[in-house]
């Protein structure tokens, strides 16, 4: 089962699936890395320092390498991280972050103004939510404010785990939608 961790820069997704591959030995699939050490790119926006992806050079190596990995995986789980993961998965975990928590995370990453910018706008839009719920199956968020990556850990955990028990009722706490920080744009 694919399941994507998607979220604006910035979040915690590859912290926490490092953790989550360490203590659930869930396989990942890092596809910004696998994305620049393939080549999987058409082209490399130098005014906004960012590749542009090929999402079909994308598709195709994922349905290469995902088969075998599920046999691989503990419960048939492959995490697919990276904030284009909602554009590929039809279950998708979104972190999110307070708007100043994100761009005080990404001027330690030593991020331009522009890209901190575009960034939190985009989180404070929802742009990835939207996105997302266009596209995918079933949307779960998370809020990563004020949380150390093992409390974010176990939240993706206990979402996981409520997917794999085919359960029914609504996970009312990672509800889509619930995260709102629309007040905070001028």
């Amino acid at each position: 089962m694919l399941i994507g961790l998607t979220g604006t820069p910035g979040t915690g997704k590859t912290s926490v699936s490092r953790l989550l591959e360490e203590k659930r030995h869930w396989k990942v699939i890092h596809l910004n890395d696998m994305i620049k050490e393939e080549h999987l790119y058409s082209e490399v926006d130098e005014k906004r320092d960012a590749l542009v992806a090929d999402m079909k050079l994308i598709r195709n190596r994922l349905n290469e390498i995902t088969g075998e990995m599920e046999k691989e995986a503990t419960d048939g789980v492959i995490i697919l991280e990276s904030h284009l993961a909602h554009y590929i998965a039809d279950i998708v975990i979104i972190l999110r972050a307070y708007p100043p928590e994100l761009k005080k995370r990404l001027e330690v990453r030593g991020y331009s103004e522009e890209k901190i910018k575009e960034n939190i706008e985009a989180e404070a839009l929802d742009v990835i939510l939207v996105e997302a719920s266009e596209w995918c199956e079933k949307v779960f968020e998370i809020n990563t404010t004020g949380k150390n990556i093992e409390e974010v850990g176990h939240d993706i955990e206990e979402i996981i785990d409520y997917i794999l028990s085919g359960e029914e009722k609504e996970l009312n706490e990672y509800k889509p939608g619930s995260i709102d920080w629309i007040d905070l744009i001028p």
